[in-house]
């Protein structure tokens, strides 16, 4: 006969460990973050002076690291190779560098977190700025906060790969390295920390929050110390606006955001384009500078990053219609350099985007109240609202960047028209189309885990059927036979009550020993009562089994019930019945 199991056995029964919000790992994880800004603060800045170096030996032969525009430049015809001369280079470090650097960083950093447990390759940390250094500085229509961005993300995902860490943890590092890199080039914290959940985390969760807004803060603080506090576009403070021009900044931004669907397709329509010729794709850099220089021989202000066309834009400096002009041309320029493949980012071309034809629509609803500098703050954070679907991030950028609060409300509403319109005609964003057709899922929403919301104790008020571990398997299995019950395990009690394990059908059926105690393969997994229907699923898929005993927490070895699969498929029916 089985003896009874001893009650510190029973006792010792394991149980899956409670989830804390915040643990000392959060804060280890945390102080590296802070390092990490620490640096990618600086590498913003190096990065700037690196562009800065390029185009003033590329457009005007010297060797300087002042900020300088390429349009200034007195090359003439020449200026159409210039920007060539760039895209090969890039073409050639990306083939014989690193083929990650191609592109403009953050679809390849999503797809690193989605599909390699966040691991970039280290090399692509170093050649990812130098190539967009080059890039941008020889006149591509891009900003440095893309590749900033891409770089932060790849020394966190370094960092991660150097020093033992979770996958979890390891994409901590990585979104809190890119939202770094955006706070230190527009020294907007709270848009980069918004940034990074919307794109990159995929969750909202104190673990990864908190490492992320502290590289934010201290990314910010480099830049103050380095460049001084004052707003990345200079802007007039404006005057509150009526409810008729509220309603006209919200239709503007519906405007905008069918813009962005548009400027979405155009792009990938381009690369497209591209995969058909019959070149090797590291000649499309070149190909892309060619059509850029000349673009930038009609219409200089297109050469470069453009940050000084937003903030003409913003400030009224920029009239609407050539503001208008601007972005045709930025356009044609940016798509087919985005589109060949070279090293660029997408945030400042889709700002001065949707700045150029928010400014357009607001000049003509003058009548209506509307101010067009606050039309194009509102055409840009709706443009990139659309096209990369960050809502949250593009308001609060676009708050940051200029320290205008009277736009908050018409950045708000605007911004959420765009949104809406982007869901309503676009299946996949200018950030998620390039991995979607990877075959690779990218969903932006997220919600509170359903099973983490249902207490066990919803699966105690069932009726308990258990076996006795003195009882013969004959005994059982006649038992099952004449319909005594459908279950696929049973627990397994001693003479005294106390849970000694858990017997499945089959063990039950095909089993050959005296009493049912000795058919127990493996100490039983149990979870309690006050615990969650995730931690019984974690605890399954874990240990590997499809039923758990469900204990009393102060008597471990008192079953109170029990917990299957199916009761996880329930639950999620349920959840589904919810929608409807």
């Amino acid at each position: 006969m089985r003896e009874a199991q001893p009650l510190p056995i029973a006792l010792s029964l394991p149980q899956p460990r409670p989830r804390a919000a915040v643990d000392k790992r959060v804060v280890f994880i945390s102080a590296l973050a802070i390092l990490l800004a620490l640096v990618a603060g600086y590498v913003a800045e190096l990065l700037g002076a690196l562009i800065a170096l390029v185009t003033n030996l590329a457009f005007y032969g010297r060797l300087s690291f002042g900020h300088v525009s390429p349009a200034s430049n007195s090359l003439g015809a020449w200026v159409i190779v210039i920007p060539a001369i760039g895209g090969l280079i890039v073409g050639l470090m990306a083939r014989y560098g690193a083929k990650a650097i191609r592109g403009h960083g953050i679809p390849e950093a999503m797809e690193q977190v989605l599909l390699n447990r966040s691991r970039i390759a280290p090399r692509v940390t170093l050649l990812k700025p130098l190539s967009a250094a080059i890039a941008i500085g020889t006149g591509g229509p891009f900003g440095a906060e893309g590749p900033i961005i891409a770089t932060g993300g790849a020394l966190g995902s370094l960092l991660g790969q150097l020093i033992p860490t979770s996958a979890i943890e390891r994409k901590t590092l990585l979104a809190a390295g890119a939202a770094a890199g955006m706070a230190a080039t527009f020294g907007s914290p709270v848009s980069a920390v918004l940034l990074a959940i919307e794109l990159l985390l995929f969750e909202y969760r104190p673990r990864s929050l908190i490492p992320v807004a502290l590289a934010a803060a201290s990314a910010t603080s480099v830049r103050f110390a380095l460049s001084g506090g004052a707003p990345a576009f200079a802007m007039p403070m404006l005057a509150p606006p009526s409810g008729s021009a509220v309603a006209s900044y919200i239709a503007i931004g519906a405007v905008v955001g069918v813009a962005s669907v548009l400027v979405t397709r155009a792009i990938y329509s381009v690369e497209d384009a591209f995969e058909k010729l019959p070149l090797h794709w590291m000649w499309w850099p070149a190909l892309g500078g060619l059509v850029v220089g000349a673009v930038g021989l009609l219409a200089p202000r297109t050469l470069g990053v453009g940050y000084d066309n937003i903030e003409g834009m913003l400030s009224g400096a920029l009239l609407p219609s050539a503001a208008a002009s601007l972005c045709a041309f930025k356009f044609v320029s940016w798509a087919i350099s985005l589109g060949s493949g070279t090293s660029g980012g997408t945030l400042a071309p889709l700002f001065t985007l949707g700045g150029g034809l928010g400014a357009l629509l607001g000049a003509a609803l003058v009548p209506l109240g509307v101010d067009p500098r606050m039309a194009a703050l509102v055409g840009m954070a709706s443009m990139f609202a659309g096209a990369s679907r960050a809502l949250l991030a593009s308001v609060v950028f676009a708050f940051e960047t200029t320290r205008q609060p009277i736009g908050l409300l018409p950045l708000l509403g605007g911004g959420a028209a765009a949104y809406l319109v982007s869901f309503l005609l676009m299946k996949n964003s200018i950030m998620t189309e390039k991995i979607a057709r990877r075959g690779v899922r990218a969903l932006g929403e997220y919600e509170a885990d359903y099973l983490d919301r249902v207490r066990l104790t919803t699966y105690i008020t069932r009726p308990l059927v258990s076996l006795r571990a003195d009882d013969s398997p004959a005994q059982a299995r006649q038992w099952l036979a004449e319909g005594g019950s459908t279950h696929q395990g049973f627990p397994v009690l001693d003479r005294d009550g106390c849970l000694i394990g858990v017997v499945s059908r089959r063990e039950l059926l095909a089993g050959q020993a005296e009493r049912v105690g000795a058919l127990v393969q493996r100490r039983p997994v149990v979870v309690d009562e006050q615990q969650s229907l995730r931690d019984a699923a974690d605890a399954m898929a874990r240990e590997r089994v499809g039923r758990l005993p469900i204990v009393e927490r102060a008597r471990p070895h008192h079953v109170l019930g029990i917990v299957t699969r199916s009761d996880l498929v329930e639950a999620h029916r349920e959840r589904l019945a919810q929608h409807r």
